[in-house]
């Protein structure tokens, strides 16, 4: 048999089995090494936006509607107050939004953000937080809460 039909013949019949499994040990490995570094970065990095929600770009529309209407949103009227001009609780009689382009508060992990006037922690003025990865008040490490306290 010649050596280009032993070729042919070869290119036929594929990858051997070992040849797969070594192939999937080596990805699996690599996988094993690089995975958790991404994920770490990948909360830190929604850490830090989260952060600079609360921290720059919330305060700074709520201090405006503030500005004009003399008062923070209630509770009741929340962060949309940002967006659309509430038609209940008190009057925002010199409202000039919207305060805010985004119609969506969440925080990087899909939850919304919590405001609360007057805040537990801030009892002169409102708490704004985020419930961080676990989507739920309290916790600590990863799942910690952020807020406009710390």
């Amino acid at each position: 048999m010649s050596f280009l039909k032993r070729l042919h013949r070869r290119r036929l019949a594929g990858f051997s089995l070992a040849e797969i499994l070594i192939a999937i040990s080596i990805l699996a490995i690599i996988s094993l090494l690089i995975l958790p570094r991404l994920f770490g970065k990948t909360e830190k990095a929604r850490r830090t936006a989260a952060l600079m929600d609360i921290e720059s770009g919330l305060p700074g529309a709520l201090d405006d509607f503030e500005n004009d209407n003399g008062f923070y949103p209630t509770t009741e009227q929340g962060l949309k107050a940002l967006v659309e001009k509430p038609n209940y609780g008190p009057p925002c009689r010199n409202w000039q939004g919207p305060y805010l382009k985004k119609k969506n508060f969440r925080d990087p992990w899909g939850n919304p953000y919590v405001y609360r006037l007057p805040g537990s922690h801030n009892q002169k003025g409102y708490d704004l937080f985020s419930l961080g990865a676990d989507g739920k008040e309290g916790g600590e490490g990863i799942n910690k809460d952020l807020g406009n306290w710390e």
